[in-house]
């Protein structure tokens, strides 16, 4: 099975890491598709399939000067762990530190290699659906917050914020692919 990146904001990454997001909903793409619902997965090429393992891309800042100048390639003698441990490696969404704030340019997440990524998933199930199908349930599932009131308004919050100024707002109510995971590492 091959291994893909998956891109996510920091507040879903923080999600991811305490265990509260095991779902997400990427927008079908499909030219001519007019209700992916009735093609299912496979008819509309799907791009992610269940036992299919994903690397979390985020935002993150390597303080070695050889990555600092890309292409981003692991040196040989750097080790990431120790690299984390130290603060030579480091990832927004755990929030800036003092010694981090002097740090000059975050690597947004569409540049990370698979070698700085910390999280791994893997796909349990994907469905198609309608955007605004999604259940209370599948909002929690989304990375909803415990102390929210409403999970779906906090969705449809947190969907516009990420997708509106791409064309697919939730009012558009874009057919989406609904990948199930359980997180691996």
């Amino acid at each position: 099975m091959k291994e893909g990146p998956i891109l996510f904001s920091g507040a879903m990454v923080r999600a991811l890491l305490d265990g509260s997001k095991t779902q997400t909903r990427r927008v079908i793409k499909t030219a001519g598709i007019v209700d992916a619902r009735a093609l299912g997965p496979k008819a509309a090429c799907c791009p992610y399939s269940e036992g299919q393992n994903l690397w979390v891309r985020e935002t993150w800042y390597c303080d070695d000067y050889r990555v600092q100048r890309g292409p981003y390639l692991k040196p040989d003698d750097l080790d990431v762990e120790e690299a984390r441990e130290h603060g030579t490696l480091v990832y927004a969404a755990d929030g800036l530190r003092p010694y981090e704030a002097k740090q000059p340019v975050w690597r947004p997440s569409i540049h990370m290699p698979r070698w700085v990524s910390r999280i791994l998933l893997e796909v349990t199930g994907v469905r198609v659906e309608r955007l605004q199908d999604i259940s209370e349930d599948d909002a929690w599932a989304e990375g909803c917050p415990e102390d929210a009131t409403w999970p779906l308004d906090w969705y449809r919050s947190l969907w516009d914020r990420l997708n509106a100024a791409r064309g697919y707002g939730w009012d558009t109510d874009p057919s989406v692919w609904v990948i199930e995971f359980k997180r691996l590492g």
